[in-house]
Formats: C-alpha cells, sequence, structure tokens
C-alpha cells in the first residue's frame, strides 16, 4: 500500500481494492469472502487463506494510517476486527458454512438450528430416560457404574452419527462449489443451501446430545 498523502484532496481511493470511494479509504463493508479476496465456496485451501489474511493485515496495520484522519484511523481498527472475524469464521468448515448461509440469507438469526431426526426419536427417547436415571442415581448415592457403561456405548453411537453428517457435509460443500463453478441457476442453488442447512440443524442436534452425555459423565 503507497503511504497515505498529507495533501487537503487526497485521492478518494480504496486501501485493498484501489478502487475510488465516496469520501474516505475505505469500500463499503463486504462479507467475509470478499474481505479475503476468496470466492464463495466452501473448500477453501487453507494456505491461500492464511496469506490473504497476513497481507490484509499488513495492510491495516495502524503504521500505514498515521497520516489519516480520525475518522480513517477508526475504521480501520474496525476493518482490523473484522478481518480477524472472518479469517477466524472462514477457517473453521462448519462455521465457514454456517456464515455461507447467512450471507445467502438462508440461515437467518433467530430461528430453530436444531433438527431431531425421526428416525432416532426412539434412541433419543432412551437417551433422555438412562440421563434421567444417571442424575437420580448420583442425586441418592446410588450404583451409576452399569449406567454410565449404557450412556458410554450411547455417546459412542452417537459420535459415529455426527461423523456420518459431517461426511455428508462435505460432500454437499462440495456439490455446492461444483455449482457455483457451473454457474448453476438459482433454483439449483437453493437446493444445495436446503440441504446444507438441513444438515447443519441435524449436526447441532446429534451435537448437543453427545455434549450432554459427556457433561454428565464427568
Amino acid at each position: 500500500m503507497s503511504t497515505l498523502p498529507t495533501t487537503t484532496n487526497p485521492p478518494l481511493v480504496c486501501w485493498n481494492c484501489h478502487e475510488r470511494t465516496a469520501g474516505i479509504h475505505f469500500c463499503p463493508q463486504s462479507d467475509y469472502f470478499a474481505m479475503l479476496e476468496l470466492p464463495r465456496k466452501l473448500w477453501l485451501e487453507m494456505s491461500v487463506l492464511e496469506q490473504k489474511f497476513l497481507q490484509l493485515s499488513w495492510k491495516l496495520h495502524p503504521d500505514n494510517f498515521v497520516n489519516a484522519s480520525q475518522e480513517e484511523r477508526e475504521i480501520s481498527l474496525k476493518r482490523s476486527s473484522e478481518l480477524n472475524d472472518a479469517y477466524r469464521t472462514l477457517r473453521d468448515p462448519i462455521a465457514r458454512v454456517e456464515y455461507l448461509l447467512a450471507v445467502e440469507g438462508t440461515r437467518k438469526e433467530g430461528e430453530n438450528k436444531q433438527q431431531a431426526p425421526p428416525e432416532l426419536l426412539e434412541e433419543v427417547f432412551e437417551l433422555n430416560e438412562s440421563l434421567d436415571e444417571l442424575r437420580d442415581a448420583k442425586a441418592s448415592g446410588g450404583d451409576t457404574a452399569s449406567l454410565k457403561q449404557r450412556l458410554e456405548a450411547a455417546e459412542k453411537n452417537f459420535e459415529q452419527k455426527l461423523a456420518e453428517v459431517d461426511g455428508r457435509l462435505q460432500a454437499t460443500a462440495r456439490d455446492w462449489d461444483k455449482a457455483i463453478d457451473d454457474n448453476a441457476d438459482e433454483a439449483a442453488r437453493k437446493q444445495v443451501m436446503a440441504k446444507l442447512n438441513e444438515l447443519l440443524n441435524r449436526r447441532s442436534y446429534i451435537r448437543n446430545l453427545v455434549v450432554n452425555v459427556r457433561k454428565e459423565l464427568l
């Protein structure tokens, strides 16, 4: 990045894309993918993501804005914080899917993001019964060994189901990237996003079951 001029009429050029702006050296806020100059895809090269992050972190370093206005210095700090958030989000495979669906309008804040798979209802009912029995045994000082063994087996079972969901998420993420590469129409992309959203809800539900079991087994 070139040194910011100290004249009273600086060229209105964005710090990052170098396009002219409406009054300061910052373009309007973009999404995390655009911020890191990456396509809106789900399979990303981690080395490329890290390189982009380091390059942009240097561009936003306070030393590059010592002659800038107070407003621009404040915006640079805000952009730096947003850049860190973008990097943390996009380097995590699950957070990346959640963020993509959010910016595409498929996954909205406040919506129910857990989905009880119908075929698991009986297993979940049995699991909750076992959890209640273990809590009662702990409270009364009863024998918990057999109950813990049962829950440990259930934990492994649901961990396997969680791994299966993650595998399906990875496969569907590839479907999304293919849709982008093939310039698929909106209907096709929405179909893939709906599947991703359903799998995320399923994953969230099963993961919470595993977390609850682990908590009781401590």
